[in-house]
Order: structure tokens, then sequence, then C-alpha cells
């Protein structure tokens, strides 16, 4: 793998599901020495990163490309192109060329910029090919730990009696959906404090100026060992492997509630069934590794559980469905 720039041209996973599949042989047998050479004549391809280094696409597109290489025996080119909540790096790949060579590895803001921005540079409905979504990684609500609320219950009862603040990363965040889906299903109002990006919220957190958080597990988890965040639910409906004693949003009393942040892998629309064969094949014989496999669950997520990745296209389709729905009635903006 290297870097260089870039060339100028209603489904609901389930970790039970990945569990029951992990021991199939899931790369199909041409994988290999036949593919070799096979996508845009066996130059370069590009997977481009919709946000900067050091962040969580990055680390996917970072722990994913060198085994996409030895899938298909051609080079990957990480590239980031940041900006716009993932709109410059989509905005590139769906003007790029169809032959397979131009990737976008994104986050799961391309469910919500539809709803959330008035007008994008592309049609997220007919401008990609959907060819995988690599993992998912649930948040966790967590709170000061001399917060007086020791439940999810705790928490909703003291939103019916009195003004209640959570902070997220900013104004259409991950972070501000999860709040504004939870208000939705527990039937509360709470104030939301926007910050410019989720370490200075959960540094406030932390430090007792706003009580509630919906963080990302990984970034998180140290300070909930170190008893800097007291948890209270995770947004996933199984419990995360990395906080088992820490309920589900469901367990806890709020049906009907999951947030996910995923990672998906698309192509320009037009990609000849061929290639996108070869390339789903190659993802999925890449997300066997063992080391994708623990560094995707170091950092409190679960591969995709769908391994044949069939539905990859659907489940992105079901949360563009879901945020629209709670976007339009939360009255979310990014202003």
């Amino acid at each position: 793998m290297t870097t260089s720039n870039f060339p100028t041209h209603g489904w609901t996973p389930s970790r039970r599901h990945l569990i029951t599949a992990a021991g199939a042989t899931l790369a199909a047998p041409w994988i290999g020495a036949q593919a070799q050479g096979k996508i845009a004549s066996g130059k370069p391809i590009t997977l481009v990163v919709s946000y900067p280094p050091g962040g969580g696409a990055d680390l996917m597109a970072r722990t994913i490309a060198p085994r996409l290489e030895a899938a298909l025996g051609q080079t990957v080119v990480v590239e980031n192109r940041a900006g716009a909540s993932g709109q410059l790096a989509a905005g590139l790949v769906a003007r790029g060329a169809t032959d397979g060579s131009v990737l976008l590895l994104d986050a799961s803001s391309f469910a919500v910029n539809p709803s959330l921005f008035p007008k994008l540079p592309y049609d997220s409905a007919t401008a990609f090919t959907p060819l995988a979504v690599l993992a998912t990684f649930p948040n966790v609500l967590v709170c000061t730990p001399s917060f007086e609320a020791k439940s999810v219950k705790d928490v909703i009862r003291l939103a019916k009696t009195k003004p209640l603040n959570y902070a997220s990363s900013g104004n259409g965040s991950a972070q501000h959906l999860a709040g504004a889906l939870f208000e939705q299903r527990a039937g509360v109002n709470l104030t939301h404090v926007a910050y410019r990006g989720g370490g200075p919220a959960m540094n406030d957190v932390m430090g007792g100026q706003v009580p509630l958080f919906f963080a990302n597990v990984a970034s998180s988890l140290a300070n909930i060992q170190a008893g800097r965040l007291r948890p209270l639910a995770v947004t996933s409906s199984l419990r995360a492997r990395s906080l088992p004693d820490v309920p589900t949003m469901a367990e806890a009393g709020v049906t009907g509630y999951e947030v996910l942040e995923w990672n998906p892998i698309l192509a320009p629309a037009g990609l000849p069934a061929d290639m996108k064969a070869i390339l789903v094949a190659a993802i999925r014989k890449s997300l066997e590794d063992p080391e994708v496999l623990g560094r995707i669950r170091q950092l409190g997520g679960d591969v995709f559980a769908d391994t044949s990745q069939q539905s990859a296209g659907k489940f992105i389709a079901a949360q563009q469905a879901q945020w629209a729905k709670v976007i339009k009635e939360r009255n979310i903006t990014t202003g």
C-alpha cells in the first residue's frame, strides 16, 4: 500500500449472524492468481478516504488496503480527501473512472448528507455502486461520573422534570443524531450543545460542564476504564464486546433504538458486473484476515454481518431512510 496524489480522472446487522458465518469460507475461489491485473488492466487502485488521517475511516482504509493488494495483486493507494462532511471525496469518486480504479471509503455520514444538505454535488442514490460495508461500530451514552443519573431510566426521568444537556461533536454529527433519535424514542427533549469536535465535547463531559455525551466506543473506552466517564448504555442492538457489562438501549428501556457508525466502500456508478464481483470478493477475503478482525474489534466494532455483502446496498438505503425521518422530524440543520 502506498500514498500518492489522487488521479484526475430496513436492514439491521447482527453480531450473532456474523459469528455464525465467520467460520465459512468467504472468498470466491478465483480471488488470487486469477484476479491478478483484472481491475483497470492492473493499474493502481485509489482508495479515496472522506476524512483526515488518524480518524476512524482512515484507520479502516489503512487496515484493509494491504489485504486488498494481496487479494487483487494490484497496488492500492490510500488518498485522504477530507472536507464538507465527506462530500468532497464522494464528489471526486462519483466523477471518477468506472473501471474500478477509483473507490470511495466513507463513513456513516454518507447516509446522512442527502437529508442534511439541501444540495450535494452528486446523487447518492444513483452515482455509486455499493460494494461493501466493512464494519459497524456502536456509540455509548456516557455521563460525568458524578452525574446524579445512574441509569438511562434516570436520565429519562430527569429530562421530564428539568432541562438536561448533551454534548456532540457538531451540528448534524453522529453524536447529535444519536441524541435526536434518543429524544424521539424516549419521548423526552434534551438541549443539544454542539462542539467543534468530539475531543472538546468529551473533555467537557469529563469536567462536568455538560452531563451527557453519545461517545464513540473506541475513543471513549480508555476514559471509561479509567473512571473519567460512566457508561449508561450502548447504542447497538447487542452489547459491545469491549463493554460487556453495559446494557443496550433496549435493555435499558428504550425500544426501537439503534445507532451505528459504519464504513462503506463504493465505486462510481457504471462499474461492470465482473469488476464488481472481483472487488466484492477481494473485500470479503480481506475481512477474513485475523489482523483485520482483531483491529476492528479493538476499535469496538464488528465486521458487517452479511459476509456476502449482498445486502450492503439495502443497508445503506435503510440508513438513509432512517436518518431522513429523524432529521426532518427533529428539524436538524448544520447551522
